[in-house]
C-alpha cells in the first residue's frame, strides 16, 4: 500500500513567511527553508525578528487567515486522495495551520507546534520529532508502507530520497540543478500524472 508524502507550503499553499514579510513589510522574514537548509537556524532567525519588531501570533494568524491555496491545488490534492492516502509533513505548526486546512479539504497534517507567553509573543517552537519529514517517512515504511514523496525546498530532500519515488514541485532552480537526477514539474497535472504512475508500479 502506497502513502504520498506532500510538503505544504510552496507545493500546495503559499509560503506563510513570505506572506507575512509582505503584509508586515519586513522583507528579511522572506527567507525560506529554499534559502536556509538549516531549520533551527532559520527558525532563530524568525524569532529573532519577531522578537525585535514585537510582532504577536495573532499578527501571524490575521495574515494566514487571508492566504488561499495555489491555484489548481485543491483540485491536484482531491484527485490525489481518490488514488491514494495522502500525509502533508510539514514544518509548518498547528498554530498556523487551522484556515489553510479549511481550505484544503482537511487533509490529514503532521506539523510542529509553538511555545506562546500569555502576551501572545512566540517564544519557541517544538518540532514533533528530530528530522520530523525522514522520521515519519520511516515510519510509515517500517508500518509496512511504500512511500512517494514530493516537497520544494532543502528540508523535504531527505524523504524524497527515502521513498521509493520522489519529486520536486515548483522548486528553485539552484536546488533543481543540485539535485537533477530528482524529476522536477511546474504543473499540477504533470505532477499527478507522475505520481499515479508510481501508485501503479
Amino acid at each position: 500500500m502506497n502513502v504520498v508524502c506532500l510538503d505544504l507550503e510552496g507545493v500546495l499553499v503559499p509560503e506563510i513567511w513570505i506572506e507575512f514579510s509582505k503584509a508586515s513589510g519586513i522583507p528579511e522574514l522572506s527567507r525560506t527553508t529554499r534559502d536556509e537548509p538549516d531549520y533551527a537556524k532559520l527558525m532563530q532567525y524568525r524569532l529573532d525578528i519577531l522578537e525585535r519588531h514585537n510582532l504577536t501570533l495573532d499578527k501571524i494568524q490575521e495574515v494566514i487567515e487571508k492566504i488561499e491555496p495555489l491555484e489548481g491545488a485543491v483540485e491536484f490534492l482531491n484527485a490525489l486522495r481518490e488514488r491514494a492516502q495522502v500525509v502533508i509533513i510539514s514544518d509548518t505548526f498547528l498554530q498556523f495551520a487551522k484556515p489553510l486546512m479549511r481550505k484544503l479539504g482537511w487533509p490529514t497534517l503532521f506539523c510542529n507546534s509553538l511555545e506562546c507567553s500569555a502576551e501572545g509573543k512566540i517564544t519557541g517552537y517544538r518540532m514533533r520529532c528530530p528530522q520530523s519529514k525522514l522520521t515519519t517517512v520511516k515510519a510509515l515504511q517500517s508500518c509496512g508502507f511504500e512511500t512517494i514523496a514530493a516537497g520544494d525546498s532543502f528540508n523535504d530532500l531527505q524523504m524524497i530520497r527515502a521513498s521509493k519515488a520522489g519529486f520536486l514541485f515548483r522548486s528553485t532552480e539552484a536546488i533543481k540543478s543540485a539535485n537533477s537526477d530528482i524529476q522536477a514539474f511546474d504543473d499540477y497535472g504533470e505532477f499527478l500524472s507522475a505520481i499515479t504512475s508510481q501508485l501503479d508500479s
